[in-house]
């Protein structure tokens, strides 16, 4: 009887890790890392000396917020509670009521408490995520309102909370159908096509909302009509780029200004396409540049080139902008993927605890970024959900964008990717194999792998990538690994016995794999119902990423 196993984490596309998902080569127009930094910093500055007391509200409140907490710059504490504070009084002044039509109140507000580390699910007692759960009442707004829910939810991944009052109960799926919908002929959205019915013929596309569009549907990538949606919206965007590099917007009387420029900035640096990217580049003149453009010497923004003095809803985005591409350039997650947030108050530390105590420090969760991938070939298999976890966070990839062969089998260099994937490991240099060259696609994951002694190789200076893994042998791996997570895998010789014992041919299992075997039944790892342990038997892509899957799960690093 073949073998069952429950658990993650499986094969990891074999080229790339790598390059963006709809970027082109860099060109000219490589904006000023400096003039980038020095910005952000002084935007933050005035922004933390202008906005002293944060409360709710779309100027000075959330959007300054979030702009300072996701900036790294140094704010006292007492920052985020004096808004926490204020929030709460609010809350509670309005009976958990923000608004009765627009609930992108209810979404921003679910972005500035999460970005200032606290839990918008009890706020005075009112779960502010809740009206989220109404589809219905979500999208009357029109498109903002699927868009920004989208945005927040996804923010901690927070659930979609069942709403007893919705007409219609909200799914993500729901949300990003509805802004799919509502697409414009030529590629981009604007806030009132498809109100009530189709979106014309002759309806036309707006900078801001493309922009705020992608954002949220930056999450989804591996679902082809969201990838082909924003493919569109993205040669929108580079058509209707003007010279100076940035947008007409319908918000300006037919003038160029910040905020379109600002909302594009984010939707770039959230897609992880290039900011020199020559599709974004017009003259010599990138978004950055655009962008810079509108600041004042005082560090503030103003809203467009024939304003005068700072504007603050302006200054605002112009800062959260520039912390997008500054967090995109230090390689930290994106503006709104906040998991990264530190939880202050008091609050329910749950969300930021990231694996076991005993873990080792190079060890890192990893997010999802394409939310529903899957694959044609996989959705009867027992190891479906496996894959479809580990595929989110772009751990495994199949062996084409439709197709994952769970039942072919597995070689030592592709668990090696797998795994260090999994775990986050940085790469490391610990080159001792003479069938790796550094130009193998695989040579950092096996050089990672062994450095962390997840892996062995198979004669004294040889790894023998190519070869398959036997069952016994992904036991041992995967047991190594669960280690360095912190997973306690020691076992006596009576624990072993009893354990294996219960399997017909547990005497054909070599002695140095017997522990091992022993931790991952022991653990749910492997499917201990089976008659038979078959230690020989190559194991397949499925089960490995069964097993994998489970391992991670146990080490709370998913």
């Amino acid at each position: 009887m073949q073998k069952k196993l429950s658990g993650l984490i499986a094969f990891v596309l074999i080229l790339g890790l790598a390059a963006p998902l709809f970027a082109t080569p860099p060109t000219s127009g490589a904006y000023d890392k400096a003039a980038v930094h020095t910005a952000h910093n002084r935007a933050a500055a005035y922004m933390l000396d202008t906005v002293k007391n944060p409360e709710v509200g779309s100027v000075g409140g959330e959007w300054a917020v979030i702009g300072l907490a996701r900036s790294g710059y140094d704010v006292p504490d007492s920052y985020y509670e004096n808004y926490y504070r204020n929030v709460e009084k609010y809350v509670k002044g309005c009976d958990g009521v923000l608004h009765d039509k627009k609930y992108t109140e209810y979404s921003r507000v679910i972005l500035g408490l999460a970005a200032a580390g606290y839990d918008p699910r009890d706020v005075g007692g009112y779960d502010l995520t809740l009206p989220l759960g109404d589809f219905e009442n979500t999208i009357w707004q029109g498109i903002n309102g699927p868009i920004w829910a989208l945005i927040a939810l996804d923010s901690m991944d927070y659930p979609v909370p069942v709403n007893p009052d919705a007409a219609t109960q909200a799914t993500r799926e729901l949300y990003i159908a509805e802004i799919l919908r509502r697409q414009t002929p030529d590629g981009g959205w604007n806030l009132t096509a498809g109100v009530g019915g189709a979106v014309g013929r002759n309806e036309k596309g707006d900078a801001d909302l493309t922009g705020m569009a992608l954002q949220a549907l930056a999450k989804y990538q591996g679902q082809p009509e969201v990838r082909a949606a924003t493919s569109k919206g993205l040669a929108f965007l580079s058509e209707t780029q003007d010279d100076k590099g940035g947008y007409v917007s319908s918000f300006s009387s037919g003038s160029s200004a910040l905020e379109s420029a600002a909302q594009v900035l984010v939707a770039l640096c959230i897609l992880d396409v290039p900011l020199d990217d020559p599709r974004f580049v017009k003259k010599g003149n990138t978004l950055i540049d655009n962008l810079l453009s509108y600041r004042n010497t005082d560090g503030s923004f103003k809203h467009s080139h024939t304003s005068e003095g700072n504007n603050q809803m302006s200054t605002e985005q112009a800062l959260y902008a520039l912390v997008a591409v500054q967090r995109a350039a230090d390689n930290k997650p994106p503006l709104y993927q906040m998991s990264d947030a530190p939880r202050r108050g008091g609050q329910d530390e749950t969300p930021s605890i990231v694996g076991l105590p005993g873990k080792h420090n190079d060890i890192s969760k990893k997010p999802v970024t394409m939310q529903g991938k899957t694959f044609s070939d996989i959705q009867n298999h027992s190891s479906k959900a496996a894959i479809e976890a580990l595929a989110e966070r772009g751990i495994i990839a199949g062996k084409s964008d439709i197709s994952f062969e769970p039942e072919a089998t597995m070689t030592r260099a592709e668990f090696a990717a797998i795994v260090t994937r999994g775990l986050g490991l940085p790469e490391r240099q610990a080159s001792v194999f003479s069938d790796v060259s550094g130009s193998d696609w695989y040579a950092k994951a096996v050089n990672t792998a062994y450095y962390y002694r997840i892996v062995a190789g198979d004669s004294a200076n040889t790894f023998n990538p190519g070869g398959t893994i036997t069952r016994q042998e992904a036991a041992v791996m995967v047991t190594r690994a669960a280690g360095l997570a912190g997973m306690d895998t020691l076992r006596t010789e009576v624990e072993i016995r009893d354990t294996l014992a219960m399997f017909g041919d547990y005497r054909t299992v070599v002695d140095w794999a017997q522990e091992a075997l022993a931790f991952c039944f022991d653990t749910g790892i492997m499917d201990s119902s089976a008659f038979d342990i078959q230690p020989v038997i190559a194991i397949t892509r499925g089960e490995l990423a069964a097993m994998l899957h489970t391992m991670l799960d146990r080490a709370n690093l998913l």
